[in-house]
């Protein structure tokens, strides 16, 4: 079992009010869901390869840090700056179980040199990423769309904002959920 520290990932689209901030939260449930199951299995890796500690540390706070991931989403315009997410979003998130608590910020250069992952939802996210990122001297992000992990190959994730009836939305079937398996 390799051991590895902390990752990172920012997901991105338009207004940070849809896309982004249901993407972060289902993100978040699954690696809450995963630590959940490996909980028991790592901690015994742990103990069985003596690992030591200094001060108080113990097992548990070794993997706390080592299993946890810095998970956040972002826009690429101010259009919704400090906005909750879309009622709609919040809607779907429920009725999977799916805790969802965010305000929509724009993205940072600080976000481009210290996220490991920048994960966005279409085409024009990825241009204004892949330009915002060539002015930061320090980008470490790997930007790509979040679409490109999907295994239905659906590579852009539509702005669910501009559908017409709630029914389509209200239907949870985001690209999103679906990708992740939720």
């Amino acid at each position: 079992m390799a051991v590895n520290g902390p990752k990172s990932v920012l997901f991105v689209c338009l207004g940070n009010i849809c896309r982004s901030p249901i993407a972060e939260a289902v993100f978040r449930k699954l690696v809450t869901d995963q630590n959940d199951l490996d909980n028991v299995s790592t901690i015994q890796y742990l103990k069985e390869a003596n690992l030591s500690t200094s001060g108080q540390e113990s097992a548990e706070n070794i993997l706390f840090l080592l299993m946890q991931w810095r998970i956040d989403s972002a826009a690429t315009s101010t259009y919704e700056v400090g906005n909750p997410p879309d009622y709609r979003g919040q809607s779907c998130m429920r009725k999977h179980g799916i805790p969802m608590n965010h305000v929509a910020r724009q993205v940072t250069k600080e976000d481009l040199a210290t996220f490991d992952y920048i994960l966005c939802m279409d085409e024009s996210n990825l241009r204004d990423l892949n330009r915002k990122s060539n002015q930061v001297k320090n980008c470490k992000a790997k930007i790509e769309l979040l679409g490109s992990y999907d295994p239905q190959k659906q590579l852009i994730i539509e702005d669910p904002y501009y559908v017409s009836t709630v029914h389509t939305v209200g239907q949870c079937k985001d690209p999103q959920v679906q990708a992740y398996g939720a």
